[in-house]
């Protein structure tokens, strides 16, 4: 069993496995297994925004739903909050969205390479994990990869490669190359957590590639169906 693998059990086991997972709950597993992600505070429902607020602005705030739903479909994402007013403006806004078990409040990540990391368990397959340039590449080309999990460093490579847009990681136009080790660890970690036995669905869109790393923006996961 790998180091990621029993770390998910772990986690599981002070977590308990009902329900779905709201978004800070999957970081603070990814956190665990060594993944990078904005720094973060949870408002549960109900709650006020904590004065002074801890984190610099500026903020994102985004409603903590269950599942993979679409939190922007939902009106459940607000961009470039400056100030404590639109932060309490923002929060009580996004708490009026029924489903919502409360906010999520974080630094706002800086630009970089966008890419998707995600996995599923096939029916007829088994565990798969993807990998995807992000933005107009996986929107209007479908620019995905697939490969059956788990991943070594070598399979890694190859599906990251798989993908047209792979280029554009060795750095285009003026633009630097990303951090590849970094990039190549998140696809290995998705791709064991996939290939647990535990995880039925896991979606990392967008992770945010720059030369000295990567950050998952965003984050949702399920359980396998018992």
């Amino acid at each position: 069993m790998g180091v990621t693998t029993e770390t998910l059990r772990q986690f599981l086991a002070v977590r308990g496995n009902g329900g779905a997972f709201l978004e800070h709950e999957v970081k603070r597993l990814l956190r665990l297994v060594g993944m990078a992600v904005p720094a973060g505070i949870f408002i549960p429902a109900g709650e006020t925004v904590p004065v002074p607020f801890p984190l610099p602005f500026p903020l994102v705030a985004k409603a903590a739903l269950p599942g993979v739903s679409s939190k922007s479909d939902l009106g459940g994402v607000r961009l470039g909050i400056r100030d404590a007013a639109g932060l309490s403006a923002a929060v009580a806004d996004i708490g009026k969205i029924p489903a919502a078990a409360g906010v999520l409040v974080e630094e706002m990540a800086r630009p970089g390479v966008e890419v998707i990391v995600g996995g599923t368990v096939d029916p007829q397959f088994g565990p798969i994990v993807m990998f995807g340039l992000g933005g107009l590449f996986v929107e209007l080309f479908r620019d995905v990869a697939f490969a059956m999990a788990p991943l070594d460093r070598a399979g890694a490579g190859r599906l990251v490669a798989a993908t047209r847009g792979a280029r554009l990681l060795c750095g285009y136009r003026g633009q630097p190359p990303v951090g590849m080790e970094p990039l190549l660890s998140v696809v290995m970690t998705v791709s064991e957590l996939i290939g647990s036995g535990l995880i039925g669905e896991i979606d990392l869109n967008p992770v945010e590639l720059y030369p000295d790393g990567a950050l998952v923006v965003d984050a949702k996961m399920q359980l396998l169906p018992q």
